[in-house]
């Protein structure tokens, strides 16, 4: 039996590569990978993409990895994943988070407000359209009276809905209200932690940790013969840019987790602007809690380490060059 293995897509180009993006999806379905997430944040829209593979293939699931609780109301959100639920015949997924105030004011123009109590109240209300209720809906950001009904026939009563969080509040929150956890970056050796504090959330709400799944997203980076310090590099850039330009949130999770030393050169090589500087601040012990790197063979058995540890579904990228490479790594991943 294949192991659980998702596939996250940051799709940004052409139609070729689009097109080629659709390929892979399609050997990652017939390999028995089980998911597959396309990501958003100021290039293409996930849903379009998601729709276009919703029809190219028959059992991946699909999800967001993530959109975010912004830039559409929840009601646009239900109609959208509840449209793409029909087409795919029940292989949506629900993946949202808050994003941050860089995206959320200075791309959508939107107040960067409330964003734990906006995930709260997103789900509640995608859920009651989802089971066809009437929605009326009290809370603190959303006043709902009307009554409204969808004006079309569910799929599922109920789509399965993750939350990208990273800080300790929201991972508990989602661990009370949503059916999985995408974090990322997040430690290796803090997999522990982290399942530890869902629980308290979900205990609250009498669930058990068989109705959460923790699904990383996980940079995987596979190196040949020569190339290892090379690839290397690739692997820190991300991360560096992520603690130097994308709000506080990731920073401030990673001091927590003991790398405030590590933060500090990669913020002086922004403040420099000097984006090696930047990458170079990614100290090995960093990088190797933070992301997969390796031989392939190695980076099978760190992922492996990681199930281990907690992690029910890791969520890598789009590894290869091509279709058939990528065809031929995962083989050996899965």
């Amino acid at each position: 039996m294949a192991k659980r293995l998702g596939l996250q897509i940051g799709f940004t180009g052409g139609r070729e590569e689009r097109l080629e993006v659709v390929e892979r999806v399609k050997i990652a379905e017939d390999l028995g990978v089980e998911s597959v997430w396309v990501a958003e944040a100021w290039g293409r829209d996930a849903f379009s993409i998601l729709t276009q593979l919703a029809l190219a293939t028959e059992k991946i699931q699909l999800g967001t990895a993530i959109v975010n609780v912004f830039s559409r109301t929840p009601a646009v959100l239900a109609m959208t994943f509840g449209t793409l639920d029909d087409l795919s015949q029940g292989r949506a997924i629900v993946g949202l988070g808050s994003s941050g105030s860089n995206v959320i004011e200075h791309w959508h123009g939107v107040p960067f407000e409330k964003p734990a109590t906006r995930l709260r109240e997103y789900i509640q209300i995608i859920n009651t359209i989802m089971k066809q209720e009437k929605l009326n809906y009290d809370g603190k950001v959303f006043k709902l009276e009307r009554g409204f009904t969808a004006q079309f026939p569910t799929y599922r009563d109920h789509i399965p809905t993750y939350i990208a969080s990273i800080t300790t509040k929201s991972v508990i929150q989602t661990g009370e209200i949503a059916d999985g956890w995408i974090p990322i970056y997040w430690s290796k050796d803090k997999i522990g932690a982290g399942v530890d504090m869902l629980m308290e959330g979900a205990k609250k709400a009498g669930r058990t940790r068989a109705d959460i799944t923790v699904a990383p997203s996980t940079v995987v980076q596979i190196t040949d013969a020569g190339t290892d310090e090379q690839v290397r590099m690739q692997a820190r850039g991300p991360i560096a840019f992520y603690i130097g330009r994308m709000g506080t949130y990731y920073y401030e999770m990673l001091e927590s987790h003991g790398y405030e030393e590590e933060v500090a050169k990669v913020k002086a090589g922004w403040a420099a602007r000097d984006p090696k500087a930047a990458a170079l601040g990614v100290s090995d012990r960093m990088l190797e809690q933070t992301a997969v790197v390796g031989p392939v063979e190695s980076c099978a058995e760190q992922l492996d380490e990681r199930r281990a540890l907690g992690v029910d579904l890791p969520i890598i990228n789009m590894v290869g060059r091509d279709a058939m490479e990528m065809g031929k790594i995962l083989e050996k991943l899965l």
